[in-house]
């Protein structure tokens, strides 16, 4: 009977120490790589001046609740790309403004945002907007000293005439 013997080889030169090393040296590269990304970048969601932007929530709450307390009635109509406003208000010492900023907001698509001065006119305040189809704005309102702001959804297509603020009680100030 003839027996061979096998001659072991080193460890290194085996399959199996390599196979089963690759799993733990995988996660290792990965945990570091993940490190590096953590190092890196910023994160978009915490503010270096939250203090300050603290402050500034208050002044926007407060414009808001001023633009309630005059009684600021904004009546918004959406044509083609064209957006109308005409303002009206129950205060009797309302004086609209010259000039309104308009801001479009897209929920979730930052890169849609616009933002227009609107003069006044005859027929209230017009601008031009590059709008699609369909779909959900958030609208904001604000005369442009910086006294009140309103703020409203509008969702495209809008077939009639939209009204952000309280309904005024007596007859509206005219533009």
């Amino acid at each position: 009977m003839n027996k061979t013997l096998k001659v072991s080889q080193p460890w290194y030169r085996e399959p199996w120490p390599w196979l089963l090393m690759a799993g733990p040296f995988v996660v290792v590269v990965a945990s570091l790589v993940t490190a590096w990304i953590a190092v890196k970048t910023s994160d978009g969601l915490v503010t270096e001046d939250y203090y300050r932007q603290g402050l500034a929530a208050n002044l926007t709450i407060e414009r808001s609740q001023e633009a309630e307390k005059l009684g600021v009635v904004a009546a918004v109509r959406v044509t083609e790309g064209r957006i109308a406003v005409r303002l009206s208000a129950r205060s009797a010492g309302f004086t609209p403004p010259q000039a309104l900023t308009l801001t479009l907001s897209h929920p979730t698509r930052a890169g849609l945002d616009q933002t227009q001065t609107l003069v006044r006119s005859a027929e209230g305040y017009v601008g031009q907007f590059h709008l699609p189809v369909a779909g959900h704005w958030i609208l904001l309102i604000e005369d442009t000293a910086g006294v009140w702001r309103m703020m409203g959804n509008l969702v495209l297509p809008a077939s009639r005439e939209i009204l952000i603020g309280g309904t005024p009680a007596g007859p509206p100030a005219e533009p």
